[in-house]
């Protein structure tokens, strides 16, 4: 009998999501290898997860949208799909897709509910499904682990979940991210074309990671001649128009550097070289890039705003994201007053020694405890 994680986010690379799929996926499968089983959605050239190929693997045959409509219908329907994972004792949803079985409890992860927070950022049928499909997977789900407070409070405002339902597990950065040497920094910015003095986004490029006003703010920094380049790393998401039309007007066009996908491998040295990392988004449902920056000794300016602050502690400098002139005016700060600039490198690496993948599965497993007996 086996305790089935869904790494469907994790092989199909879908940014933060992907992450917390494959860290927690790595960290169960040293503490209950015998016990873990994994299912994902599968389609041409999907490869199971490097390291892992070992771990019994379920799949179905089918792309990400059909999937998650037959997942819905199964669910209204009261159907069964328990023949997909056999020999299930648990299964664990990572992402906002629990699939219907019979008699099995069933973990589904809520990150956030963005959807409804800021709507007018969603395309509009992933807006509607998830409207339609989110009350009920809740519902259904025997637990949920939120991965913020932020996340937990709007789950109970949203659906009425109950708090008891409710566990809050975060995240972490990657032991990999740590600050890197000289040599690797160097290596890095030759190998993106990036100049020594830099800001750093990562995320995907979506209206709700407000890279519009952070370009504003830019602009101002590289008019002082405080930083050469804002350096956007992450893949383009969704109604993103309005921001790259503001970009070909911008008297700063030819500073912002979009090195695309960038691994694992490089991006510590990427955070690493970076001046600060500024993610000033209007709302997140834990903010991974937080830590990750941290943890690589770099300066963090972020919004004031949702889970951003619960995981930032007293360690970044926190803005309202509205505010094209509290982001200019905290990244000037970072770049101007060298003591806070150490100050801020001391105190993110300790805020992000807080979080651990392996506190993150310790508690996941702890929940399924709850479930089953382990």
């Amino acid at each position: 009998m086996s305790l089935y994680l869904d790494i469907s986010a994790a092989v199909h690379r879908r940014a933060g999501l992907g992450r917390y799929a494959e860290s927690l996926a790595r960290e169960l499968a040293d503490r209950v290898p015998d016990r873990l089983a994994f299912f994902y959605n599968a389609e041409n050239g999907i490869e199971p997860l490097k390291g892992l190929e070992q771990t019994p693997t379920h799949t179905v045959a089918l792309g990400y949208k059909p999937w998650r409509m037959l997942v819905w219908l199964g669910q209204l329907a009261g159907t069964g799909f328990n023949r997909l994972v056999p020999g299930a004792r648990l299964f664990h949803a990572t992402e906002h897709l629990l699939l219907p079985l019979r008699g099995i409890p069933t973990v589904l992860t809520v990150h956030d509910l963005i959807f409804r927070q800021l709507p007018q950022h969603h395309k509009r049928l992933n807006r509607w499904y998830l409207n339609l499909t989110m009350p009920l997977y809740c519902r259904r789900a025997s637990h949920i682990i939120a991965v913020s407070e932020a996340a937990r409070r709007d789950l109970m405002a949203a659906y009425g979940v109950p708090s008891e339902k409710i566990t809050v597990i975060y995240e972490a950065a990657d032991p990999r991210f740590c600050r890197q040497s000289a040599v690797a920094v160097a290596s890095a910015l030759a190998r993106y074309d990036l100049p020594a003095r830099y800001l750093l986004f990562v995320g995907t490029i979506e209206p709700r990671k407000n890279l519009g006003r952070l370009l504003a703010a830019f602009e101002r920094i590289y008019r002082e001649g405080l930083s050469d380049a804002l350096v956007i790393v992450g893949k383009r998401g969704w109604l993103y128009d309005d921001f790259f039309a503001a970009l070909e007007h911008s008297p700063v066009r030819e500073h912002v550097i979009f090195p695309g996908f960038v691994p694992d491998a490089d991006l510590p040295a990427v955070y690493t070289g970076a001046q600060a990392l500024v993610l000033p988004s209007l709302c997140e449902g834990f903010g991974l890039p937080v830590l990750e920056a941290m943890a690589c000794r770099t300066p963090v300016i972020c919004s004031n705003t949702s889970s951003l602050p619960e995981v930032a502690g007293d360690a970044a400098l926190l803005v309202d994201p509205t505010h094209v002139d509290e982001i200019a005016g905290a990244i000037t700060r970072v770049l101007t007053d060298s003591a806070l600039h150490a100050q801020m490198r001391v105190r993110g690496e300790e805020q992000a020694a807080r979080f651990s993948w392996e506190r993150t599965a310790e508690e996941t497993l702890a929940v399924y405890q709850q479930l089953v007996d382990l």
